[in-house]
């Protein structure tokens, strides 16, 4: 039987080399979804109506687009769309997890990009700010080779690095397989037991008890630590699970409606358009469509 997957991309980059880049002027976007082992940095200019997915997000990107993906699974792809420009430019710069061997990476100096990286696992959009501020160290890095445009990249990662509280995360952490990392225990202690129990229905005095905290302060508290609030929380975990699923399995969406906590198929669909902005079926469509049958 046909099955639906992404590309594995195997990348230019030599073992040897701490980063490849193209620089491409184009008209199109033609690479179906894919995922790669190495870490990635995507930036495109002048491409308005581009449709970017990673993971289980789906955006049009304006005249300006910068994404780094450090999971070797997260599915990603910039699809022509509605783009109309004949003069895209996209600088990609692929480099591997290991650049940063770990005593390296763990040095004061690196927290900032040790936590952008951390962070990029689920894909990371920067703000305007950050595309100002690096994009002239971008456009110079692309003809340059040797030890300096080493110390360029380190620079690149460090300035991106200081916009990443501002960045978004594009795809949730239950859709990219990623853990939910958070400061605070008690919080990873009611995130693990959500993870497991994502299926049922779950109560508010439930998770409040596990912290031994009351149902009215524990709300408050989720909401100071993760700056969301429980419910949101709880439905973005189990739309994570029912993207995947939409994804990876040929389930109906009344079962994955059901099997990912949702109590029915009309309040599923509702809430699914508003954080998605389109129905399961489109979602699972639009996936198809960039996916090649092996």
């Amino acid at each position: 039987m046909n099955n639906l997957t992404s590309i594995r991309e195997i990348t230019p980059l030599s073992a040897k080399d701490c980063f490849y880049i193209a620089d491409r002027q184009k008209t199109a976007f033609t690479y179906p979804i894919h995922t790669h082992n190495e870490f990635e940095l995507n930036f495109i200019a002048q491409a308005p109506g581009v449709k970017r997915i990673v993971g289980d997000s789906i955006e049009i990107i304006g005249e300006y687009d910068l994404v780094l993906i450090t999971s070797k699974d997260l599915e990603h792809v910039w699809e022509q769309h509605e783009c109309r420009s004949p003069h895209i430019r996209e600088i990609t710069i692929q480099f591997s997890p290991d650049l940063f061997f770990a005593n390296f990476i763990d040095k004061n100096q690196f927290g900032t990009i040790r936590r952008m990286l951390q962070k990029a696992q689920k894909g990371l959009s920067f703000p305007m700010e950050a595309v100002l501020k690096t994009y002239g160290l971008l456009d110079k890095l692309s003809g340059k080779q040797g030890f300096y445009a080493v110390l360029d990249f380190l620079t690149i990662l460090y300035e991106l690095s200081l916009f990443s509280d501002e960045a978004r995360t594009l795809s949730s952490s239950s859709f990219a397989k990623t853990s939910v990392q958070s400061d605070s225990r008690r919080v990873q202690k009611v995130q693990e037991y959500i993870n497991a129990h994502y299926k049922e229905e779950i109560r508010l005095s439930e998770l409040a008890d596990i912290i031994k905290m009351t149902p009215v302060a524990f709300s408050r508290f989720f909401k100071l630590r993760t700056s969301e609030t429980l419910m949101d929380y709880i439905i973005d975990i189990r739309l994570g699970h029912a993207t995947r699923l939409l994804v990876d399995s040929t389930m109906s969406i009344s079962e994955i409606c059901y099997d990912c906590g949702f109590n029915n198929i009309s309040n599923f669909n509702r809430i699914f358009k508003k954080k998605k902005n389109c129905s399961p079926k489109e979602f699972r469509e639009n996936y198809r469509k960039k996916k090649v049958v092996v």
